[in-house]
């Protein structure tokens, strides 16, 4: 078994995380619940559970000039998994999403973009320019 990652975060509506997640992002639902929700990303175990109501409240950071969220998750994907996801994101979202490029022409130059689910959580998704440099300095 490959290792994978199993994350459970707190949810407003059942329903409209699955749409979210699996009619405008693609992926599938696993086991679900009138409670909670098993979302496979990329075959990584995102649990939403319904709560009436939650709060995060968190600053926003600087990184090479552009603010990013301080609570924030993602997945890390190769180029073409990325162009896809980019480009169905962009096509369901009326949001779109902007590409940015971190440490252009250092090591762990890497593309990414962000979208917010309907709860509020904010999902990155990345690609390496070179894989082999994901932790390098």
């Amino acid at each position: 078994m490959n290792p994978t990652f199993h994350m459970s975060l707190p949810c407003l509506s059942i329903e409209e995380t699955i749409k979210f997640y699996t009619d405008e992002l693609g992926f599938s639902v696993g086991r679900a619940t009138n409670e909670w929700v098993d979302i496979n990303l990329f075959n990584n175990q995102l649990t939403f559970v319904l709560v009436d109501q939650f709060k995060f409240d968190y600053p926003n950071y600087q990184f090479e000039n552009h603010a990013l969220p301080t609570f924030h998750f993602g997945v890390i994907v190769s180029s073409d998994v990325w162009e896809e996801m980019y480009d169905r994101v962009n096509y369901w979202l009326s949001d779109h999403s902007v590409k940015k490029t971190f440490l252009k022409d250092k090591h762990g130059e890497h593309v990414s973009f962000f979208i917010k689910d309907p709860n509020g959580y904010t999902l990155e998704l990345k690609t390496f320019i070179e894989d082999d440099e994901m932790f390098m300095m």
